[in-house]
């Protein structure tokens, strides 16, 4: 356990890193939407992993609306994958 990332494995995170791992990039909102994180706790959380470069955070307009584009970093690809294998480590092989 002492091996496990706390900025990754602290749940609001790990909820997020593992959504952007499913797809090439995710809005604000539908972060938001999944997590059902606020939008300050959110944008805190994203913060956080970013000025650890772990994700890229785009601000953008679509057309005169702005949108926030999240996606993994190369580096937060490597420590999210990591995280898992690391949990799986911790499974026993049999239940």
């Amino acid at each position: 356990m002492a091996s496990l990332d706390k900025l990754i494995h602290e749940p609001a995170r790990l909820a997020i890193m593992t959504a952007l791992a499913t797809c090439s990039s995710a809005d604000f909102t539908f972060l938001l939407q999944l997590t059902g994180l606020s939008k300050g706790n959110l944008s805190s959380h994203l913060s956080k992993l970013e000025q650890a470069g772990l994700v890229q955070i785009e601000k953008r307009f679509i057309g005169k609306t702005p949108n926030t584009l999240i996606s993994l970093t190369p580096q937060g690809q490597e420590a999210i994958e990591r995280h898992w294998q690391l949990l799986d480590k911790l499974r026993p092989d049999t239940f």
